[in-house]
């Protein structure tokens, strides 16, 4: 069966579209108790930023620490549960920041609208009823989670996604002004999660003409951002990178990512590596799958003077390493695009574990 893919609702993009917000979501306000909830990364406690934030009289701001972890479904769980006990029903609720912070802003609101913990739904259309209006502001560029129709939380058991048609924002703002202060490390590891996106996408079974026409565009975008001739952190760049993100999220929505994304939550569950930074480190060491984009990767990483670490693994204990390799081998839906459906056939538990001894 194909997939009927649900796209965002609204998309504004453009240097100083953040100040439109106010505006965008005005209409909104006279759904259920009439107050937004803002969740922002807090990095930006106390900076000019919150400050531009269009709040009202009965809005709640909260500041989320995500560093270093992904985020919790007890984060979420929480969130929810106070927000209702202390205010009742928001109208609507927004991201503000990378994609942690966006996950969580989509997975709470689902939660708002679905009974009991976030754990109970991290899979595939588990979830019952559509939740509150929710926007995303990406304050860095590279996740994808602006598009896509999953919510990457961390449960007790399991790191997985609350994934359906619903997960999908109402409203994006693209405003490339609100990524100018991020680290240059950081930059680069989530500019890579988008290039490895595009890798990803193309280098499986699922991957077909609509992937196609935006994961090309991505990549050629990730390019000149990297490695071209202008290549760095500068606003021309800003602007690619932003639309780089979207079209690599959409690319991988309608085809899957692999191998790499499968030793990444191993990576993320277990030592609590974040996400782009664990794909950097996966993606590093898998020629077999992706071929010469290792070589473009490292050549990136040169050019850009990042310190990737080098022999992790040696670190790691023979326990370490095995509860790495169950909770990879446990995403199917990934080894079947990168490998084919008797992905089984070709990989084994300690195969994986051969993998991560390479990190």
């Amino acid at each position: 069966m194909h997939k009927n893919f649900k796209n965002i609702d609204r998309v504004v993009f453009g240097r100083g579209c953040f100040n439109q917000m106010g505006d965008i979501i005005a209409p909104v306000r006279e759904e259920n108790d009439g107050f937004f909830v803002f969740v922002v990364d807090s990095y930006f406690r106390g900076k000019e930023l919150v400050d531009r934030i269009p709040t009202q009289a009965g809005d709640i701001i909260e500041f989320i620490n995500v560093v270093p972890e992904e985020p919790t479904t007890d984060q979420v769980d929480e969130l929810r549960d106070y927000v209702l006990e202390k205010h009742g029903m928001p109208a609507g609720i927004a991201g503000i920041g990378g994609g942690a912070i966006m996950d969580i802003a989509k997975a709470t609101a689902l939660m708002f609208k679905n009974e009991g913990s976030s754990q109970l739904y991290q899979g595939l259309n588990l979830i019952k009823k559509p939740g509150i209006y929710h926007i995303g502001v990406p304050t860095i560029s590279g996740t994808g989670a602006e598009c896509s129709m999953t919510a990457v939380l961390t449960g007790p058991v399991k790191k997985l996604g609350l994934k359906c048609d619903w997960t999908v924002f109402n409203q994006v703002i693209l405003d490339p002004e609100l990524t100018t202060s991020v680290p240059k490390n950081q930059w680069f590891y989530t500019g890579m999660d988008t290039y490895i996106h595009d890798i990803e996408a193309e280098s499986g079974i699922f991957y077909n003409a609509f992937s196609k026409a935006y994961g090309d565009q991505s990549l050629q975008l990730c390019r000149e951002v990297f490695a071209g001739e202008n290549a760095g952190q500068n606003p021309e760049n800003d602007d690619k990178l932003m639309i780089a993100s979207l079209f690599g999220g959409l690319s991988l929505t309608y085809s899957e990512v692999g191998a790499c994304h499968a030793l990444s939550y191993g990576l993320s569950k277990i030592l609590g590596m974040k996400h782009g930074f664990a794909n950097c480190i996966a993606f590093n060491h898998l020629e077999e799958f992706y071929g010469d984009a290792v070589a473009e990767f490292r050549s990136m990483v040169e050019r850009h003077e990042i310190d990737l670490p080098q022999n992790l693994s040696a670190e790691w204990s023979e326990e370490t390493i095995h509860q790495m390799a169950e909770i990879a081998y446990n995403l199917p839906h990934m080894w079947i695009h990168a490998l084919g459906h008797d992905w089984e056939n070709k990989l084994t538990l300690d195969g994986i574990k051969a993998m991560y001894r390479r990190l």
